[in-house]
Formats: C-alpha cells, structure tokens, sequence
C-alpha cells in the first residue's frame, strides 16, 4: 500500500487560484498585463479601471467582463502570478535531490521570474502591502500553499539530516519569503539591474543555506603525544 503523503511533501502541494476559476485566456492576461503597468506608474489607488482599459487597448465595460472591480483586477495579478510560480516550483523541486539544490531553486527560480518584470516585482511587493484586506480574504489561502510547498524542502531536510532538527520548517518558509520579498522590493524601487538580483539571489541562497544546514559531524582527534613511547 503507498504511503501517504504528508502535510509537509513537496508532492502534496498543488497550486489553484483561491476562488478555484481556470486562468483566463488571451484578452483576460492582456488586462492583467496592462494592470501592471498602470499600477506600476500610478500607484494602486490613483489608478482607474479607465486607465487599465486604454493600457490594455480594450472598452472600459470589457474590463467588468473579467473582472469584478479594480480590487479584483490587484488579486488575480498575485493569484496569478503565485500560481504560476507555484507551478514552477513543484516542477523543478521534485526533480532535484538534495535539499541544497532545492533551496537554491527557490530562491533562483522566485527572483529570477522577475528579471524582466520590473513593474510585477513593484506591483506585487508595494501594492499589494497597500491593502491588507486584500491580502488577508484573498491572497492568503494561495500564500499558505506557497508557505507548504517551502516548508516541505525543509521538513524533508531534516529528514534527511541535512537540515538542523530545532528549526521550524514553516519557520523557515516564512523567513525565506520575507527575504526574498525584501530583495524584490528594494530591487524593484532601485535601477531593475537583472544582472544585480541574479547576484542578489545566489547571495541569499548561500546565506539561507549556512543558516539551517547540520554542522558536518567532528572528525575525532587522535591523541599523538604519546606515539612512540
């Protein structure tokens, strides 16, 4: 009989939208990616449903056909986006063996999507802290799966013994996202220099890695002083 997966498997975690849609076709993205935009350039709150639909080339009703409201528009940008990276994620985690190059995709994978997405990396880590009520209806439940998904490479790490039994894997999760938000942030609101978040990214990766691995056990010392006597 197969063995249950448990809460903490990287295979255990599946990414879906919070509201369960399917992701929209051609036209819904096109919005979305003229959200960004305008959100980017404007600002969250002095930005018009108006605005979008010129960016996005498209009548102002036709947003309404997507979308709820402006509101709506900023959550299906991260639930999104997070699906996506979520999908990523458990692609390339399953197929890596070692808790190390599990770490490190993480890291490389969630900073390296924004390389060429300046305005995501602003709209995602600057308005979206705008409002908190957005962020505790909505985007929680998928941010949740993220926190899963991350948490399982450091339980199964410590499986392994790779990764210091005291730490809390969801612990972990949580201190790795905010590390990684912290850097886009900052990124984002500074020159957008790819070539600066890749350094950025194997930097963190590096850190995070010397931080929760097991000490390499101690060699015993031989006692030579006596050798000869």
């Amino acid at each position: 009989m197969p063995r249950a997966e448990s809460r903490f498997s990287v295979r255990a975690v599946r990414a879906t939208t919070s509201d369960g849609r399917p992701r929209s076709a051609d036209k819904s993205e096109r919005i979305l990616r003229a959200a960004i935009r305008v959100f980017a350039r404007k600002g969250f709150y002095a930005a018009r449903v108006s605005d979008i639909a010129r960016a996005a080339g498209v009548a102002d009703g036709t947003i309404y056909l997507y979308f709820r409201n402006k509101e709506h528009v900023l959550v299906r940008i991260f639930e999104d986006r997070l699906g996506k990276l979520l999908d990523v994620l458990r692609a390339r985690l399953v197929a890596l063996p070692t808790v190390e190059e599990r770490v490190r995709a993480v890291v490389v994978t969630q900073l390296g999507l924004l390389e060429d997405q300046r305005d995501l990396a602003e709209v995602v880590t600057v308005n979206m802290r705008q409002s908190s009520r957005l962020l505790r209806r909505y985007a929680a439940p998928l941010f949740q799966r993220y926190l899963d998904l991350v948490a399982a490479v450091f339980a199964e790490g410590q499986q392994a013994g790779r990764i210091r039994s005291d730490l809390s894997p969801r612990v972990a999760a949580r201190a790795l996202w905010g590390a990684l938000d912290g850097l886009a942030l900052t990124w984002a609101l500074a020159d957008g220099d790819p070539a600066r978040l890749r350094r950025a990214a194997d930097q963190l990766a590096e850190l995070v890695l010397r931080g929760a691995l097991s000490p390499a056990p101690r060699e015993p010392v031989l006692d030579t002083s006596r050798r000869g006597a």
